[in-house]
C-alpha cells in the first residue's frame, strides 16, 4: 500500500522561481552504476525515439534589423497593484507555461519608455497583459479612476505600435475608455456557482480546444456586448448571443483581445483560456510550453491488500489472474473509445517478493502455482512497470543493506520473471524514507512531514548505488513540493537523486467495490466526516467519482505532468469489465474530451523524470534572467545561457531527427497545432533556432 491524502491546498501551486541545483545526466548516466549488478538479464530501456529536433543554426542569419524588429521572449503583466484579482491569474498561466514575465504595478510604478526598450534598442517584451482594460482604482471620493494618466497610456500604445507588440485584457468594460474595442454594453452582471456557459465562435485562438466545448464561467462579473457598426473586430467568445471575447484591432494598427469578465488562477475558464490568450499574444513564439498529461500509477502489484468491507470488518485481498487480463481488456477499451487517450499504458509499482518466475508464461488458471505470476508474464507489454521494493517494507529507519537488499531482490526478481523494469526509478512503500513518518511505528495517526532532510540516508546511498536516480514522493507533502511548475527536487542529502512528485487521489487504498469506496469517502469527506469538502452530505459511488475525476481533470487542464497513484486493490473486477481504478479514469479522461482536442501525453517513467528534471533546469535558467530575443526581420531567435541545461520553446522551426541523434539533449513534438521544443545548453555557448510564428 501506499499513503495517500488529498492535497490540502489550492490546485495551482503559483510559486516564485528559485535557483536550484543542476543535475545534468549524461544519456548512459542513469542506466550506469557503480554498485552491485542487478541482475544480467536487465537492460535498462531506451527512451522513446525522437521523431524531430530544433533547426539550429551555426550563428545569427544575415540582415539588418530595423528599429522595432528586436524583441524580447519575455510578458509584461501590468495591474494596479499587488491585490489586483487579475493578477494572480496571469502569474498563474505564465508560471504554468514556464514563461520569463515581470510585473508593472501601475498604482507604485510610472511607466516610462525606458521601461519598455532597453539601451540597445530591444523591446523588453514581446506581450503586454492586462488585469483589466482601465487599471481601475477607487480614489479618495469614491470615483473610479485610471491609474495611468494619459501619458503613460500613450507610452504604451506608442511601443505596442513599434514593437508590433498584441495587448490582452482581462476583465474589460465595453466602452470607449480608454481605448476603443468596439464594444458596447449591452448588460452586465454577476456569476455565481451556476455556470454562464460561453460558446466560442473561432477556432483559431482556441484551436488546442474541441470547438464545440462552452467555457464554464463561475464566480465572476461578466459584462455582456454588441460590436458597434463598421468595425473591424470579431467575436471569440459569446454568450447568449451577446460579446464576452473580442480580437480587436485598433485605429492606429495594434493587436488586442479583450475579454469582458474575471477570471481567477483556479478557475476553469482560466485554465482552458489562459495559454491560447498568452499563445496569441506572443505570435505562438515563446519560452516555455503547455501539453495536457495523464499518468496513472497503481501500486503493490502482486502484492495483497488489507480490504474494508462496509460493515467496517477487514479481510486481505489479492487481484486475480482472471482481473489482470481484464484490466488489459478495460485500458484497451479506454483507449478506443477515447481517441485523446489513445497511449494510455497503466504503470505498475511492484512488490515481487510473491511473484512466482517459475509459473508458466499464460494467461490461464490451469497448470499454475499462482494464476497472477502466469498472467503477468502473458500480458507483461501491456502495461509499464516500476520497482517498489520486493516486500514493502516500511524504509524510514531501514539499514544500508537492507535496503539495497529491497531493491536488488525486486530487480533480480523481475529480470529472471521477464518484467521490463527501469533501474534508475524507484518508489518506496509508502513514500518511506523520505522524511515524512510518524515517530510512532505503531501508530495509525498521519505522519509528520519532517523533510526531506531527515530521510533515511542509508536507503538513499543503498538506492544511489543500486543505480536509482529518480524516487518518487508525494505531493501530499510541502517537502516533497517543487518550487516550480511540473519541476522535482534534487534531494539534499544524496546528490544525483532526483524527487519527483505523485499526484494523490481519494480511491481508497482498501477499497475495491463501489461500497467499499463509498463508506471509506464518507467516513472522510461526508456527513461526519472529518475533512468533509461536501456541505455535510454524504455522496454515492456515482457522485464520489464525479468529485475525485473533478480533481484529476484539474490537474490534467492545468497541465500537471505528474503521476495519479491508485492500488491493487482499486482493479478488482466488481463486475464485469469493471473497476474502481477504470471508473475514475473513465471519468476524468471522459470530462477531458469534452474540452480538449489534443491528446494527452503517457509517457513511461523513465522518459518522465526526464521531462521533469528538464523543467526544473529551464526554471533554474529563467531565474538567471537572460532573454531570447527573437529578430523579426530574420526570424532567428537567439539565447545564451548563464548555465549549463534545458530550455522549452515553443513555436520554432524543427525537422526530422537522425538516427545519430537518437542521444542529443534536443528533441521536438508536434502538439496539436504547436512545436514544442526542449533545447540541451550549455554555459554561455549561444544557440539560435528559427521563429515559426502564427498569424
Amino acid at each position: 500500500m501506499t499513503l495517500v491524502r488529498r492535497l490540502q491546498l489550492p490546485l495551482l501551486l503559483v510559486l516564485a522561481v528559485a535557483v536550484v541545483t543542476i543535475t545534468v545526466l549524461s544519456p548512459a548516466g542513469p542506466g550506469q552504476s557503480g554498485g552491485a549488478s542487478a541482475g544480467a538479464a536487465l537492460v535498462e530501456p531506451p527512451l522513446p525515439a525522437k521523431q524531430r529536433v530544433p533547426v539550429r543554426l551555426a550563428s545569427a542569419p544575415a540582415g539588418q534589423a530595423r528599429p522595432g524588429d528586436l524583441v524580447a521572449l519575455r510578458q509584461l503583466v501590468i495591474a494596479t497593484d499587488t491585490d489586483d484579482f487579475g493578477l494572480a491569474t496571469w502569474k498563474s498561466v505564465l508560471d504554468e507555461i514556464g514563461s520569463p514575465y515581470d510585473v508593472l504595478l501601475a498604482g507604485k510604478d510610472k511607466l516610462t519608455t525606458d521601461k519598455l526598450v532597453r539601451a540597445d534598442g530591444v523591446g523588453r517584451y514581446d506581450a503586454v497583459l492586462l488585469t483589466n482594460n482601465a487599471l481601475l482604482h477607487a480614489d479618495a471620493s469614491g470615483n473610479y479612476t485610471s491609474m495611468f494618466d494619459d501619458a503613460q497610456w500613450h507610452v504604451l500604445w506608442d511601443y505596442e505600435r513599434a514593437y508590433h507588440v498584441r495587448q490582452v485584457t482581462l476583465n474589460a468594460f465595453p466602452g470607449a475608455t480608454p481605448e476603443d474595442y468596439c464594444l458596447r454594453s449591452h448588460g452586465e452582471g454577476p456569476v455565481g456557482t451556476t455556470p454562464a456557459l460561453l460558446d466560442q465562435t473561432t477556432s483559431e485562438v482556441f484551436d488546442y480546444l474541441d470547438p464545440h466545448a462552452r467555457i464554464p464561467l463561475t464566480q465572476s462579473y461578466l459584462y455582456q456586448g454588441t460590436l458597434t457598426k463598421f468595425c473591424p473586430a470579431e467575436p471569440i467568445l459569446t454568450y447568449q448571443g451577446n460579446v464576452v471575447g473580442v480580437l480587436s484591432p485598433s485605429l492606429d494598427g495594434r493587436e488586442r483581445i479583450a475579454l469582458t469578465f474575471s477570471t481567477g488562477p483556479d478557475a476553469v475558464s482560466t485554465l482552458l483560456l489562459g495559454y491560447g490568450l498568452v499563445r496569441w499574444a506572443t505570435k505562438g513564439v515563446l519560452i516555455g510550453e503547455q501539453r495536457h498529461w495523464f499518468n496513472v500509477d497503481v501500486d503493490d502489484w502482486f502484492n495483497v491488500t488489507l480490504r474494508q468491507l462496509p460493515d467496517g470488518s477487514k479481510e486481505v485481498f489479492r487481484i486475480s489472474g482472471q482481473e489482470a487480463a481484464s484490466i488489459a481488456a478495460q485500458q484497451r477499451d479506454l483507449r478506443e473509445k477515447y481517441p485523446l487517450a489513445k497511449a494510455f499504458t497503466l504503470n505498475m509499482p511492484f512488490n515481487g517478493s510473491r511473484f512466482d518466475v517459475t509459473a508458466p508464461d499464460r494467461c490461464s488458471d490451469a497448470g499454475t502455482s499462482d494464476p497472477l505470476s502466469s498472467y503477468t508474464k502473458c500480458l507483461v507489454d501491456q502495461f509499464r512497470w516500476i520497482n517498489h521494493t520486493a516486500t514493502h517494507p516500511q524504509m524510514n529507519t531501514t539499514s544500508y543493506d537492507v535496503s539495497l537488499g529491497e531493491i536488488k531482490r525486486n530487480l533480480d526478481v523481475a529480470a529472471t520473471g521477464g518484467l521490463p523494469v527501469p533501474k534508475v526509478v524507484l518508489k518506496t512503500p509508502e513514500y518511506s524514507g523520505l522524511g515524512v513518518y510518524n515517530p510512532d511505528p505503531t501508530s495509525l495517526a498521519a505522519p509528520t512531514d519532517h523533510g526531506l532532510a531527515a530521510s533515511n540516508k542509508a536507503l538513499l546511498d543503498a538506492a544511489y548505488d543500486m543505480g536509482v536516480r529518480y524516487v518518487e514522493g508525494n505531493m501530499s507533502f510541502a517537502s516533497h513540493r517543487p518550487g516550480c511548475f511540473n519541476c522535482g527536487i534534487d534531494h539534499p542529502l544524496r546528490p544525483g537523486l532526483f524527487v519527483v512528485p505523485d499526484w494523490p487521489t481519494n480511491i481508497a487504498f482498501e477499497a475495491t467495490t463501489p461500497a467499499e469506496e463509498t463508506t471509506l469517502y464518507n467516513a472522510e469527506y461526508g456527513r461526519n466526516g472529518t475533512a468533509s469538502d461536501h456541505a455535510n452530505h454524504d455522496l454515492d459511488y456515482p457522485a464520489v467519482i464525479d468529485a475525485e475525476s473533478d480533481v484529476a481533470l484539474r490537474q490534467l487542464m492545468v497541465g500537471s505532468s505528474y503521476a495519479h497513484t491508485l492500488h491493487q486493490g482499486n482493479l478488482h473486477e466488481y463486475a464485469p469489465g469493471r473497476s474502481l481504478t477504470f471508473d475514475w479514469i473513465k471519468a476524468t479522461v471522459d470530462k477531458y474530451s469534452s474540452y480538449y482536442a489534443v491528446p494527452l501525453e503517457n509517457t513511461d517513467w523513465v522518459t518522465l523524470a526526464h521531462y521533469v528534471q528538464a523543467r526544473t533546469q529551464h526554471f533554474a535558467l529563467l531565474a538567471a534572467r537572460n532573454d531570447a530575443i527573437w529578430n523579426r526581420a530574420t526570424n532567428a531567435v537567439s539565447y545564451t545561457p548563464a548555465d549549463d541545461g534545458s530550455l522549452f520553446l515553443t513555436g520554432i522551426q524543427s525537422r526530422p531527427a537522425d538516427p545519430q541523434e537518437q542521444w542529443t539533449p534536443d528533441s521536438s513534438e508536434i502538439y496539436g497545432s504547436d512545436t514544442v521544443s526542449q533545447l540541451g545548453l550549455a554555459k554561455g555557448n549561444e544557440v539560435v533556432v528559427m521563429a515559426s510564428p502564427r498569424s
